[in-house]
């Protein structure tokens, strides 16, 4: 049998504020015939799997028809946060409490466990510890939003809700009801993305590009990768990392894709409000809003229901302008140059989590895919999830997020 893998998509358009640089070393030249894992992806999620599954093991061998962090890495904004966009009372809903606390805690746990493997490699400088802010709108209002804080501290997440007055007071913003939370962090996404794959080809992972996995074929001891300059590489496991270039065949309906926006200023304008807190809203569409190590702020959303590029990119002028103005709002009229405007492909589920865990059409292959506002976030909790399947341990929490569930 032979399955097609992935589309193939113009992941953005525009100008983004992160260095994409020239990776070097150069790829490896002739990829392996045999590894013990293949990843089909080398942006922040497959760099995340690899930095991690590359411990001297096993062999490890990336592949990508782009090079590595250039597809939807480099138009992330890169808050890497553990809330999630369905808030933790909408799941409850869904869910019940119990089981929907289980998936926060699970997250948030994945998210200070990548803080401390970044760490602890020492040359990922540009991570730097932020609160995040949730304001209230039209999915969350005050009230609702008091009770989500509530929700949060019953479960040991850390998190305290503010009045209007006091996020005002705080924070130097337009007065609105918010969530303060402790434990996230803000990256450059490019610059991590090569330094963990640095971290991982020094410990003996290989990285090909460009190069285009174009099928696989069940083979008598795993999984046997065609590519399309006629090389073919038997995996005893195939981890599909490819982002919103979505495997059709592998990855649910559920699972959708949509285009987002964001804007940069120039460098040197931040500060702008206390503590360059990573803010976000409970509303639809929403603001987000961040800094960076230049002083540039970020902002991005304006979601549309489609991901259609030509439509997306013509939408991308009016967006920006709609995101500066929501800004402006939220810094009492503080004027916003846009520097750099990008329009992205984005994706999302209904419960807001990822899809990671075995597929259903092909034994040894993997989904790994990061859909919703947390990609990042999710790609630290599908390492940990796959680490412990390939040393033969069951996950507790591995069928909260199985790309299957909602079938």
């Amino acid at each position: 049998m032979t399955l097609p893998l992935s589309e193939s998509r113009n992941l953005r358009t525009g100008d983004v504020p992160w260095d994409e640089g020239i990776w070097n070393p150069p790829p490896a030249s002739h990829p392996p015939d045999r590894v013990d894992v293949a990843i089909l992806g080398s942006g922040i999620m497959g760099a995340i799997l690899a930095e991690r599954l590359a411990d001297g093991t096993r062999s490890v061998a990336l592949f990508d028809r782009r090079p590595p962090g250039c597809g939807s890495t480099a138009a992330s904004t890169a808050e890497v946060m553990w809330a999630m966009d369905v808030p933790l009372l909408h799941l409850t809903a869904k869910l019940g409490e119990g089981e929907a606390a289980r998936r926060w805690r699970r997250v948030f746990a994945a998210v200070r466990d990548l803080a401390q493997r970044i760490d602890t490699l020492g040359d990922c400088a540009d991570r730097v510890e932020r609160p995040t802010l949730y304001l209230a709108g039209n999915i969350l209002d005050e009230a609702a939003l008091a009770r989500e804080a509530a929700l949060h501290r019953r479960h040991r997440l850390p998190s305290t809700f503010l009045t209007a007055t006091e996020v005002a007071q705080r924070f130097g913003i337009a007065p609105r009801a918010g969530i303060v939370s402790d434990g996230g962090f803000e990256i450059d996404p490019v610059a991590m993305c090569h330094a963990l794959l640095h971290h991982a080809v020094r410990h003996g992972a290989t990285l090909s590009y460009p190069i285009d996995v174009v099928a696989l074929h069940p083979a008598e001891d795993g999984v046997e990768l065609e590519c399309s300059n006629g090389h073919r590489c038997v995996a005893a496991k195939v981890v599909l990392a490819t982002g919103y270039e979505r495997a059709q065949l592998f990855l649910p309906p559920a699972f959708k894709l949509l285009s987002t926006f964001a804007i940069a200023t120039p460098p040197g304008v931040a500060p702008l409000w206390g503590e360059n807190t990573m803010i976000w809203e409970a509303a639809d569409p929403y603001l987000y809003v961040r800094t960076n190590m230049e002083g540039r702020i970020i902002a991005g959303g304006e979601d549309i229901e489609t991901a259609d590029e030509p439509a997306r990119d013509a939408l991308i002028g009016a967006s920006a302008g709609r995101i500066a103005a929501k800004l402006e709002a939220l810094l009492n009229a503080r004027r916003i140059v846009i520097d750099r405007a990008w329009g992205a492909t984005f994706g999302s589920s209904p419960d807001g989590l990822p899809a990671i865990g075995p597929t259903s059409l092909m034994p040894d292959i993997w989904l790994s895919a990061g859909y919703g506002g947390n990609g990042i976030a999710f790609a630290a909790l599908a390492a940990q999830l796959l680490e412990r399947s390939l040393r033969g341990e069951d996950d507790p929490d591995a069928a909260c997020f199985d790309p299957y569930r909602f079938e």
